[in-house]
């Protein structure tokens, strides 16, 4: 059987793919566990849908945030990975665990006092309540899930993402049932709606986390890291230091990426309950699309940082350039499909006519945008494998606060009356996140090609060239 030589263009297709596949199936999990919780808590009611709404848009953007500053983990895994660097690997990830536990403490505390947050939204007070409850629920939630993060940020690293799909999987599976206790009640637990999403989440968390903790003592191939069996590890403020240099601005890119969507929920929210309601479920499935283009950027940032670092600078190169040509060949033909499926996807989320007819036309922008989220997803966690993450998030700042957040309050709430009748109200919005999601990809597509000019050939490696900082490089 012919096989694609790495190095060529089709072979790192391949590459990709054959890695790629497992992320996305994980990732399509996890994401599945929010279609769950929108569609059946739209079957208890309007009011909680809108609560579960608002709630999730505080959640993602404190969860990503968090979660985006441990995901400095993956390139510092994956460049020592391709450096044969194996005993390193169990140092940073214990570091990873203490950094881990920092930021747990500052999510909980902010999802156990909500308040200021939610006054953004200006909800009802039934609204706030509910969504407020469903905040300090995941609290519980929060420790678990960033600790799971840890687990797949290693194992995404050295190529075996599969484990992580196994457990995202099983959790998947037991969603339904959790959800259907906590949110309808039974077995002498009350109907607690919206929130009883939150307490299926909780649980589901923690058995994630006791899972993977089981796999990493238990599995032969994790002793190469001697993660265990060390004693006790202090917090080593160099190493902390070091993660928080190249996590603080990832996580920062994160967050601004959610909260420019998480942030449109809660001006939407000004909008009343049906319109909320067609953003959330128009929103949800735009994450369902996300996860495709995600796992092909994960896969790519993961040869690409193993490719630096075991110095082979041209694979690196050409394999970023393969993850980016794939991820914008598949997001064409999802954008069509999205065009001319809009009524059948969205008659499977719900049945009420009035939601229905508030989502439809926002599906027209989700089509659209699919080739520019591809790239930008894509071409960011290159730089990420590269170690090159502050640009990228000033880049983030400006295009998806400024143009899309920015742009999408003159346009839907049209504080001026400038805007068109056809982009007032939830359009507005999604017409300007689209156009932020074109500026930022065509920004960082040409950054990245300024960055693989200027970083060091394998003789500049020998000289000790600083490449955290390819803008000084020769």
């Amino acid at each position: 059987m012919k096989t694609e030589h790495p190095s060529t263009l089709r072979g790192n297709i391949k590459r990709i793919a054959s890695l790629s596949w497992p992320m996305m199936v994980g990732q399509m999990a996890v994401v599945g566990n929010g279609v769950i919780d929108t569609a059946m808590t739209s079957r208890f009611s309007a009011t909680d849908l809108a609560a579960l709404s608002i709630g999730i848009s505080i959640y993602v953007s404190i969860f990503v945030g968090l979660n985006g500053i441990l995901q400095a983990i993956s390139p510092v895994v994956g460049q020592l990975f391709g450096a044969r660097k194996f005993k390193k690997i169990g140092a940073e990830i214990k570091q990873g665990v203490w950094l881990g536990g920092f930021l747990a403490c500052i999510g909980c505390l902010i999802l156990l006092f909500p308040n200021s947050l939610l006054s953004i939204a200006q909800a009802s007070p039934t609204l706030n309540d509910k969504a407020a409850q469903y905040l300090q629920i995941l609290a519980i939630a929060l420790p678990a899930t960033l600790g799971f993060r840890i687990y797949g940020a290693l194992n995404n690293a050295v190529g075996r993402p599969k484990m992580v799909m196994a457990i995202q999987l099983a959790a998947l599976a037991i969603k339904i049932p959790l959800n259907t206790l906590f949110i309808f009640g039974g077995l002498g637990i009350p109907a607690m709606g919206g929130p009883g999403c939150a307490a299926a989440t909780a649980v589901n968390a923690w058995l994630m986390l006791i899972t993977g903790w089981l796999m990493l003592k238990h599995v032969k191939y994790y002793e190469l890291f001697a993660l265990f069996g060390t004693g006790f590890v202090k917090p080593n403020w160099k190493a902390l230091r070091s993660l928080l240099h190249l996590g603080i601005p990832m996580g920062l890119s994160y967050l601004i990426e959610v909260t420019a969507f998480a942030f449109m929920a809660l001006f939407i929210a000004r909008l009343g309950e049906v319109a909320v309601s067609g953003h959330q479920l128009t929103a949800n499935f735009g994450t369902i699309l996300y996860m495709l283009p995600l796992s092909i950027a994960s896969a790519t940032g993961t040869l690409v940082a193993q490719a630096i670092g075991a110095k082979q600078m041209q694979a690196a190169r050409v394999t970023g350039n393969a993850g980016i040509i794939l991820a914008a060949m598949l997001a064409v033909p999802i954008g069509i499909t999205i065009w001319f499926s809009r009524d059948l996807i969205l008659h499977a989320y719900t049945s009420n006519p009035i939601i229905i007819a508030a989502a439809f036309p926002l599906f027209t922008f989700i089509s659209v945008y699919q080739i520019f989220d591809a790239i930008q997803v894509t071409t960011a966690f290159i730089l990420r494998a590269y170690k090159i993450a502050i640009v990228p998030t000033i880049l983030y700042a400006f295009a998806l606060w400024g143009c899309g957040l920015g742009g999408g309050v003159m346009l839907g709430l049209d504080p001026y009356n400038i805007s068109p009748a056809f982009l007032h109200g939830a359009a507005g919005f999604w017409m300007a996140n689209s156009t932020s999601l074109a500026i930022v990809a065509f920004s960082l597509w040409y950054y990245l090609r300024i960055v693989q000019k200027r970083f060091p050939t394998p003789a500049m490696w020998r000289r000790n060239v600083n490449f955290d900082q390819p803008g000084r490089n020769p």
